[in-house]
């Protein structure tokens, strides 16, 4: 089985070593993704409904390069800085996944590489159609 590496030719990706998506046969794997815009720029700070909507749209970005969909992910997983905004931050989450209802979890972490991220989500998705 071909194993197929998506980046986004961020600086990061070549330093750490990692990919922003890697797609195996039907299976895509997302990484850990936050809320920045095309040019690295932080979005929405102190916002935790907008920048967790920021992170959806670029994890949808990276599973459209990788051949898959939003109705293909099969899990989430966010980590937040904050669990007493989980409230927007689910309804973030459910305005993308409502009828798709993917595994999840949602895990308060003390920090993200940047203190003014308060969310990062990756996903696993499953391609069928």
């Amino acid at each position: 089985m071909s194993r197929q590496l998506f980046a986004t030719q961020t600086e990061w990706e070549p330093y750490v070593g990692y990919s922003r998506a890697v797609r195996v046969g039907d299976h895509v794997f997302v990484s850990g993704t936050v809320a920045t815009n095309e040019k690295g720029e932080l979005v929405a700070p102190g916002d935790p409904y907008a920048q967790t909507v920021q992170v959806l749209e670029n994890l949808k970005r990276a599973l459209e390069r990788a051949g898959a969909s939003m109705e293909d992910v099969v899990r989430t997983r966010m980590f937040v800085t904050d669990i007493a905004q989980w409230r927007e931050y689910g309804r973030a989450h459910g305005d993308y996944f409502r009828r798709i209802r993917p595994v999840t979890s949602m895990i308060e972490v003390r920090a993200l590489i940047d203190p003014s991220l308060m969310i990062e989500i990756e996903a696993d998705a499953l391609i069928t159609t």
